[in-house]
């Protein structure tokens, strides 16, 4: 085996690990794989004899990388007229609902809620990439530091914020998977059945519903941010048709729905379920970003 051969099988080891770590950074899967793919890029630029500790240095630079995204994303934000981050919905991870066993789906590592990662979409960059690397990898500050230009304690404090800001913003959800197919069986029971009250029962009275449908049409009415029961209860029954042909699967570790009428992805609807009640819809219905979505257990 060649040094290259070599090096790039040990690549190959953290790969997955690296993927984890570029969605939970960037939301998008597409994107977590360039940026895996520029990490390997950069790894081919370098001398391995320089590098001490692999996966620490590629979790460094796909940090890095990541970092350079979000900031992209920040400066267009700024421009006028550019709504994304009130409607972005992050790409979802589908996966069937009859064969996950729910052990084992806790470590996937795609199966960070969309909830947190829409959470997450709020965050300054710099306070994403200290709380993603510290709080969900184990990734030291004084390994963070460099990668924002801070000092160590300035990046304890980044995550401190961050974490602050993410439980204030995410609910405890229901984990159990049972309850929560229950929830939405009921959900879509509803809405095929046109029962306003039963809906609003299954809702919380401050649930939000977020939905997108992608850049070329955001802003136009099926891109929207949805507040209450009254109001999401009427949107459920305006597009009742939709849930004819919608089923369950996993999305993104959770019971969520998919609308796949001959196995094409229409839209995917993740949720956050607590106490028995729905307090968070998410809905993506971007065509682009569906395309590149396989739907599970629905194609045949």
């Amino acid at each position: 085996m060649t040094g290259s051969e070599e090096l790039a099988d040990r690549f190959e080891e953290h790969r997955g690990r690296l993927k984890a770590v570029a969605y939970r950074m960037l939301g998008s899967l597409a994107e977590a794989e360039d940026a895996v793919q520029e990490t390997w890029l950069k790894l081919g630029r370098t001398d391995p004899e320089d590098i001490r500790n692999l996966g620490g240095w590629l979790t460094t630079v796909i940090g890095r990388v990541c970092l350079d995204l979000l900031r992209s994303r920040a400066a267009r934000r700024e421009e006028p007229m550019d709504d994304t981050l009130g409607t972005f919905v992050p790409d979802p991870v589908l996966r069937p609902l009859s064969h996950i066993d729910p052990a084992e789906e806790v470590l996937q590592a795609d199966s960070v809620g969309l909830a947190l990662l829409v959470v997450l979409e709020n965050l300054t960059p710099d306070e994403r990439l200290a709380f993603v690397l510290h709080d969900m990898f184990a990734v030291p500050f004084d390994d963070i530091a460099p990668i924002v230009e801070r000092e160590p304690a300035a990046t304890r404090q980044l995550a401190s914020r961050a974490r602050r800001r993410v439980r204030g913003a995410t609910p405890a959800a229901e984990p159990d998977l049972g309850r929560q197919k229950e929830v939405l069986d009921a959900f879509l029971a509803a809405s095929r059945g046109g029962d306003f009250e039963a809906l609003l029962a299954l809702l919380h009275p401050d649930v939000v519903l977020r939905a997108d449908s992608g850049e070329l049409v955001r802003g136009a009415a099926v891109s929207k941010v949805v507040q209450g029961a009254k109001a999401v209860a009427e949107q459920a029954l305006m597009f009742a048709r939709f849930a004819q042909a919608a089923e369950l699967v996993l999305v993104n570790g959770a019971v969520g729905v998919v609308n796949a009428p001959g196995g094409r992805v229409q839209s995917v609807m993740g949720v956050t379920i607590t106490d028995g009640r729905i307090t968070g819809m998410y809905i993506l219905a971007d065509p682009e970003r569906l395309e590149r979505l396989a739907a599970p257990g629905l194609a045949g």
